[in-house]
């Protein structure tokens, strides 16, 4: 019970950061790319549903499971961390590799700019009536949430071994990310090499239209050696973080490689999968419904408006390092719990 009130009180106190983290991003990706944000949450929205609810029920747990009071019990609100920690990050997995594997949807083109009486208040709406939880009928998305669900688990006991001062608790840690790390690896590489050799959907800006290419994220990768560099130095610096920690007992501060390593690996998915006019949202109901940045983006006025507003990012940044570092100074001990 100590161990676990450790844990709790390491994790528990940044739980804001994250929820804002989730919200900006959801944010920003609705003004910049309203179609997408109508058609995915708008469609799939047992989705995303998910993973709002298991955010907000660890926000909940955190805040309320020591409150005087608690009709529900303590052991309540730990299975709500128990269900945002397995269904949130896999979820989410599922969600991204949709961004290669495709979602069941349709997009009228034609009715974009026509009014209501005109082109009627539908634009895109969904394939059929799972709303999203279709994705979890192709194995490769599960294969990437499964991915993401041991990559969260390797990070967290990265993390707990940074800042938990405990001996005994130390060990077992390390154990656990050697455990975590091995299905994630399979996973990972297992999925990256589906996505290198995959035919992906390539927008014509004179035509309008989508045609497939075989092994179009490898060619993305190719034609932007930057982007390859940034993903080859993200999965560099995963392995060095996670290699560091279980090859020298000294060493705590893996979690700083393993989760910069994560930031770049992500990024450079994410722009492989939109950048050099690929379809960063395929249809796999009809291929010239899907998504690309240039038949989904906001206006221009709003999206120099967004850019202005990125500036304030680094600010941002800084004052979430600032935060973790000033609640983290000193790190946790039994004593703290």
């Amino acid at each position: 019970e100590e161990e676990r009130k450790l844990i709790i009180g390491s994790t528990g106190r940044k739980w804001e950061l994250t929820f804002t983290t989730l919200v900006t991003f959801g944010g920003a990706f609705f003004a910049s790319f309203p179609l997408f944000y109508s058609t995915s949450f708008g469609g799939a929205y047992w989705v995303w549903m998910l993973i709002l609810v298991s955010f907000v029920l660890q926000a909940v747990a955190y805040e309320f499971q020591a409150k005087p009071g608690n009709v529900l019990g303590r052991g309540c609100y730990r299975r709500f961390l128990v269900f945002n920690g397995v269904v949130g990050p896999f979820v989410v997995g599922a969600a991204v590799a949709t961004f290669f594997t495709g979602s069941n949807f349709l997009v009228t083109h034609d009715a974009l700019g026509l009014g209501v009486a005109d082109a009627g208040p539908v634009i895109s709406r969904w394939g059929n009536a799972w709303h999203g939880l279709d994705a979890l009928f192709c194995p490769w998305n599960w294969v990437l949430g499964l991915a993401v669900v041991f990559l969260t688990r390797v990070l967290g006991s990265l993390y707990l071994l940074n800042n938990l001062h405990d001996e005994e608790l130390r060990p077992r840690l390390r154990r656990q990310v050697l455990i975590d790390t091995v299905p994630f690896l399979v996973l990972f590489l297992a999925f990256v090499g589906r996505v290198l050799t995959a035919t992906g959907l390539v927008y014509d800006a004179a035509t309008q239209t989508f045609a497939p290419e075989a092994y179009r994220y490898l060619h993305s990768f190719l034609s932007m050696p930057l982007v390859a560099l940034l993903f080859l130095v993200g999965v560099v610096l995963v392995l060095l973080g996670i290699l560091r920690t279980l090859l020298k007992p000294s060493t705590v501060r893996g979690i700083w490689f393993t989760g910069i390593g994560t930031v770049l690996t992500v990024t450079a998915l994410l722009l492989v999968a939109g950048l050099d006019g690929t379809a960063y949202y395929p249809s796999s109901l009809d291929p010239q419904s899907s998504l690309c940045l240039a038949n989904s983006c906001s206006s221009e006025f709003t999206l120099t408006v967004m850019s202005v507003v990125s500036l304030l990012i680094p600010f941002v940044l800084a004052y979430i390092a600032y935060a973790w570092h000033a609640i983290d100074l000193g790190g946790l001990s039994r004593k703290d719990a």
